[in-house]
């Protein structure tokens, strides 16, 4: 069966590229321009993953996809014409999984919606159900939740994925783009501040002092080593 993919943007032009493409490699498409239409359209379709522009009339795209992590976990990549970092910052917080710049390539949009499809997919079929015990940080990956001193730590999709990729590799240095290949799920087209960007979110939900990371701690010039002692 094809997988559906809810396109969102307020410029026709670029919704009808996206559908043209993701339509050529197999896909169904559901097309939304403004914010109000796209939380009925995904509720309505109930999509594999979402393509959401940042900036939308009547609802944003970060109010969009709050709402919709409200009641899902599929993909969102968020679309956005600002290339600054509290962009970023906002889309990754508000649950998004990943964002893509414009002006982009279709070839780089049909990666990243296959790599993430891909990596979402592996995850539901090969849910467990154990405990990592890390001290005071507790993540359990069946309910897809972390705990800090027995309270949920908050922790977007992403953010549980990378923590508890790093917390299985416990005392082993891990590359940003080895990060990007195996938890974003891309190996071409990832920008590495989107790992950097997650880090330092997630640092803010589980350490004790993000500001001088005790858990998830860099590696200057390598990546990322998560320690407990």
């Amino acid at each position: 069966m094809s997988q559906t993919i809810l396109v969102v943007d307020d410029e026709k032009p670029i919704a009808d590229i996206l559908e043209y493409n993701l339509k050529n490699a197999g896909f169904e498409t559901v097309s939304a321009y403004d914010g109000e239409e796209a939380v009925r359209a995904f509720r309505e379709r109930e999509p594999d993953l979402v393509l959401l522009d940042i900036m939308l009339p009547h609802r944003g795209g970060i109010e969009v996809c709050e709402m919709i992590r409200k009641d899902s976990a599929v993909p969102v990549l968020m679309l956005t014409a600002k290339d600054e970092e509290e962009d970023v910052v906002q889309g990754l917080d508000a649950g998004a999984d990943d964002y893509i710049t414009k002006p982009f390539s279709p070839k780089e949009v049909m990666a990243r919606v296959r790599a993430h499809l891909r990596r979402y997919n592996e995850q539901v079929s090969s849910a467990t159900s154990n405990v990592l015990d890390c001290g005071h940080l507790r993540i359990d990956r069946d309910r897809y939740q972390a705990f800090v001193d027995g309270e949920d730590a908050g922790l977007t999709r992403r953010e549980f994925e990378l923590l508890t990729y790093l917390a299985e590799r416990e005392g082993k240095v891990v590359t940003r783009k080895q990060l990007l290949e195996e938890v974003w799920g891309y190996q071409y087209y990832g920008d590495v501040r989107t790992v950097d960007v997650t880090v330092r979110r997630l640092r803010e939900k589980v350490e004790t002092d993000p500001s001088d990371p005790s858990l998830v701690v860099t590696r200057r010039g390598v990546g990322y080593i998560f320690v407990t002692g």
